[in-house]
């Protein structure tokens, strides 16, 4: 018999390996040679690449009270090309003002954002008040009424007592700048005025609603528990304080006298609801039947709503503020 002896196979494990390795040495030296090719001038086009994204153009449409604002926190997307109206709403404390941004907040185009500068930090100093204002009128300030990107029409409330008369200057330089129109929304009756500011007070440290308090409520049950109270009224210091009132609301208007403005009073947006129809009007929005869930406190007639009626009456009878008797 014949001895075959066959030469033993390589491995081909070990030909793959020295393959791969092969290929990355070249690898390595090809990238090498391609690197110190490269001049510094071309490096620098490299680093100074920048990625431009889509900007939308909107045509001006000559209102200087329609805007086009550019949120830093969102796209307003298909809406970026709808004109947003900047507004205020100044007041004073229970002017039915918290009511009427309840109205306005039910159109589905109005981002309304409450009393944003009863945080005293907020109007510690006209800087901050005119950085705040900017953060809203970009869309920038989010709140439960924030409709966004598709905002028609967008602003707050404001006291007049929260550095709004202090800074009345550059405020209505501001307003003016910006394209701001101003709703005035004030009490004809400053007596009933008084009454609610009374006892709004009270129920702050009361808080007869199971243990909390609640300038506005949204059932008659409610209202009809904080209209039990009925306040006293200093009649002494009455008449000082109607002034001082009536002074107030006399100045603001001069004060914003050069700004678009339209005045409105409580009184009458509650008797004639088309006066809600001229604030759509005025802010150039699309009409919308307007509602509200809030119920109103103090229904009954005044002499009801305190303790001490006849005195009042008496100090004020033959007042320039006896009309606020009846």
């Amino acid at each position: 018999d014949t001895l075959v002896i066959k030469t033993p196979k390589k491995s081909p494990l070990i030909l793959r390996m020295v393959v791969l390795l092969f290929s990355m040495v070249c690898g390595v030296y090809i990238c090498s040679i391609c690197l110190k090719q490269l001049s510094p001038h071309t490096k620098a086009k490299f680093l100074n690449i920048k990625v431009i994204g889509h900007e939308k153009f909107c045509p001006f449409s000559g209102d200087l009270y329609m805007h086009y604002p550019k949120p830093q926190t969102f796209r307003r997307e298909e809406c970026g090309c709808n004109p947003v109206g900047y507004f205020a709403i100044l007041s004073m404390q229970r002017s039915g003002s918290g009511w009427f941004e309840t109205l306005l907040n039910n159109h589905t185009n109005v981002s309304s954002n409450g009393e944003i500068f009863s945080v005293k930090e907020r109007r510690s100093n006209i800087s901050s008040i005119l950085k705040t204002m900017d953060k809203v009128y970009n869309l920038d300030w989010f709140t439960s009424a924030s409709k966004n990107e598709c905002s028609a029409a967008v602003g707050f409330k404001w006291m007049l007592n929260q550095g709004l008369m202090e800074h009345h200057e550059e405020i209505t330089e501001y307003f003016k700048k910006k394209g701001v129109s101003a709703i005035f929304l004030l009490r004809r009756n400053l007596l009933r005025r008084m009454i609610s500011v009374l006892a709004n007070s009270y129920d702050k440290d009361a808080k007869l609603l199971n243990g909390t308090h609640k300038s506005h409520v949204h059932s008659p049950l409610e209202a009809q528990i904080l209209a039990k109270y009925k306040p006293k009224i200093n009649d002494t210091l009455m008449i000082k304080e109607l002034n001082k009132a009536n002074e107030t609301t006399t100045r603001a208007l001069e004060y914003f006298k050069t700004t678009r403005h339209m005045v409105l009073y409580y009184e009458d947006v509650i008797n004639n609801r088309t006066k809600l129809k001229d604030v759509q009007e005025f802010l150039k929005l699309p009409y919308k039947e307007l509602k509200s869930r809030q119920v109103r406190i103090h229904t009954a007639p005044l002499w009801d709503q305190v303790q001490n009626w006849h005195d009042i009456r008496n100090a004020l009878n033959g007042t320039s503020f006896e009309t606020f008797l009846h």
